[in-house]
């Protein structure tokens, strides 16, 4: 096995091992999201994959979600973590989920409603 590949291999394991599912209370966060240069995937078991395009730059992110709180989450390992700030919840209109994150108006792509929460 190569050292590239190794470090590869310790590295997902150490996402992998970080990462913490979405609380109930946040489940309606989880699905793929898009927007005008914006994609934010969110999954139940507390992973995030991000990519966004602004003018000629991009940025794109996968990490465990870390903490997520009132109307912000962050997503990173360590202290290396990027906030989302969530300027309008999730919530259904005109049949098709919504919310706004940093300022991108975002429709959530993978249709079905949010997970139920666990009492």
């Amino acid at each position: 096995m190569t050292r590239r590949l190794a470090a590869l291999l310790v590295a997902a394991a150490l996402l992998a091992a970080c990462a913490k599912p979405i609380p109930a209370g946040h489940r309606d966060l989880v699905g793929t999201w898009e927007g005008p240069g914006m994609q934010l995937e969110i999954t139940a078991d507390g992973r995030l994959a991000y990519h966004r395009q602004k003018g000629s730059g991009n940025v794109s992110i996968e990490a465990p979600i870390q903490e997520i709180g009132a109307g912000r989450f962050t997503a990173g390992l360590g202290p290396m973590t990027t906030e989302f700030r969530i300027d309008r919840a999730p919530r259904l209109e005109n049949g098709a989920w919504t919310m706004t994150v940093d300022g991108v108006a975002l429709v959530r792509r993978d249709g079905g409603a949010p997970l139920p929460v666990e009492r």
